[in-house]
């Protein structure tokens, strides 16, 4: 855990395991929290707050493992917010604004992990907000007016947030 370039290296493999919409994935995405993969990435995170890439790659493996609506996605989502996944997105896009691919993997993230239409996906919105995603969001968008990317994942999560 002390190892920043390990930490790196380990949050973007489990980001590419985590990626797809087919079954295999989404098989991959519960072997992932399964072996506690959501608590790793934010420990990591939390561990290296001032490294870009640990930030970066952290955001793309909690945003990859909470896409999907069924219940087993669901439950992944609020794993990661129990794990503090919200928090250390949000901080990860505060700590990094220049960073492109922080903000749109701090936006997949917060989008993934707060969507659904249930009182928990309300109150993961309202944690969000709490926590400073809007701000966060429209931070991303200004820093970066010519990345298409961050401004459609921070256009999304602060319609999904609003």
């Amino acid at each position: 855990p002390q190892d920043a370039g390990v930490q790196q290296s380990g949050c973007w493999a489990l980001g590419n395991v985590c990626f797809g919409s087919d079954a295999a994935a989404r098989a991959r995405r519960q072997r992932f929290v399964t072996a506690g993969g959501i608590e790793v990435a934010v420990a990591a995170m939390q561990a290296h707050p001032q490294v870009a890439g640990v930030q970066q790659n952290g955001c793309l493996a909690l945003g990859n493992v909470c896409s999907g609506t069924n219940a087993a996605g669901i439950a992944r989502k609020q794993r990661a917010a129990d794990a503090g996944g919200i928090e250390v997105a949000v901080a990860a896009m505060q700590a990094h604004p220049q960073v492109a691919g922080v903000q749109q993997n701090g936006c997949l993230a917060l989008g993934n992990v707060c969507c659904g239409s249930d009182a928990a996906a309300q109150a993961r919105r309202q944690r969000a907000v709490t926590a400073g995603a809007t701000e966060a969001a429209a931070g991303a968008m200004r820093a970066h007016p010519g990345d298409a990317a961050a401004q459609r994942q921070g256009q999304n999560l602060r319609d999904l947030l609003a």
